[in-house]
């Protein structure tokens, strides 16, 4: 008697490692508890991490593969890694930081396939101490951009990035989700050519968002799929690296969507507001420590900036490791 096959896979989900530690255990563990999990293959791509994490994982109940990078290609680009090696119709892409309840991968794979328009979903994401995020978001403006780069948000001059005056307690068609959680259709990801992979890490998922809904797709939050999420999980090992991230995503995607005279103004705004505001929280913090770190951050930048505005949206160049 021979076996049957098993069934194809009806969900690849995505997880992008780099040292996550106890963390990347945690998520696998809560997708081997799923209550569909026979129907999904995982999808780990580790990018170089030093800190064996992707060593021995454990046995799941449904297929998993490894994809070992030699070097750290960024988040997008391992994303792109990690969804051309399935074909399940959707694609999960989930933050190690992150373990999702029982029901929520077939939630939002419900809610996905419900309407043909609706081309990407995201989870109600829950921080440590049980509070709902405030992680929806606004499609940047070149204003919203600008205005918030000089942190005029602060003061209530320009809208926040993050729908903070929303609850996210409901269903409802959204600009943006965040990409710890972000589910999309296998074609619509192809059709748009999966992440620009030039955002290492930071802003991507506004970019992939702002592009589906520009293909005519919706964008849905989805409140009944869970997922339990730390936040920067991995990227706080490394201060000055991540506000460098941040900031040069930012322009890159100024540059994208609102040419590159916005570009430079958020680019002098990077430099004129953001980084001595960071550095007047440091002395106010009395950490020479995090001064540095942000001092580091500018010159990362400013040494990225020459190809970063000359190349605009015309090139594909990969992001420091």
């Amino acid at each position: 008697m021979t076996e049957r096959p098993a069934r194809p896979p009806v969900l690849d989900v995505v997880i992008v490692n780099w040292n996550g530690g106890a963390l990347l255990r945690a998520c696998l563990a809560s997708l081997a508890a799923a209550r569909d999990a026979a129907s999904v293959q995982v999808i780990v791509v580790d990018n170089a991490s030093t800190d064996g994490s992707a060593e021995d994982l454990p046995p799941l109940p449904h297929p998993l593969r490894l994809i070992r990078n030699a070097h750290n290609l960024g988040f997008g680009r391992a994303c792109d890694q990690g969804a051309a090696a399935g074909d399940a119709p959707a694609i999960l892409f989930l933050n190690p930081d992150t373990q999702v309840e029982p029901d929520a991968l077939g939630v939002a794979r419900a809610a996905l396939l419900a309407d043909p328009r609706t081309g990407i979903v995201g989870a109600r994401l829950v921080d440590p101490d049980g509070r709902t995020a405030r992680s929806c978001a606004r499609t940047p403006s070149a204003l919203g951009l600008l205005g918030r780069a000089l942190a005029l948000d602060r003061l209530g001059l320009v809208r926040p990035h993050f729908l903070r005056e929303w609850d996210h307690a409901e269903d409802r068609a959204v600009d943006q989700v965040m990409g710890a959680f972000l589910m999309i259709r296998r074609d619509l990801f192809t059709a748009l050519g999966g992440f620009d992979p030039r955002f290492f890490v930071y802003w991507e998922d506004a970019d992939l968002c702002a592009r589906a809904r520009a293909a005519g797709y919706s964008v849905r939050h989805v409140a009944g799929a869970v997922a339990h999420h730390l936040g920067q999980g991995t990227t706080r090992q490394v201060r000055a690296r991540r506000l460098f991230y941040f900031l040069r995503s930012q322009i890159l995607y100024a540059g994208k969507h609102h040419g590159v005279v916005t570009a430079l103004a958020v680019t002098a705004a990077s430099f004129g507001a953001q980084v001595p505001l960071r550095l007047a929280l440091a002395l106010v913090h009395r950490s020479p420590a995090e001064a540095a770190e942000v001092l580091r951050a500018a010159a990362l930048l400013a040494a990225a900036l020459p190809e970063l505005l000359m190349r605009g949206d015309r090139g594909s160049p990969a992001g420091p490791g």
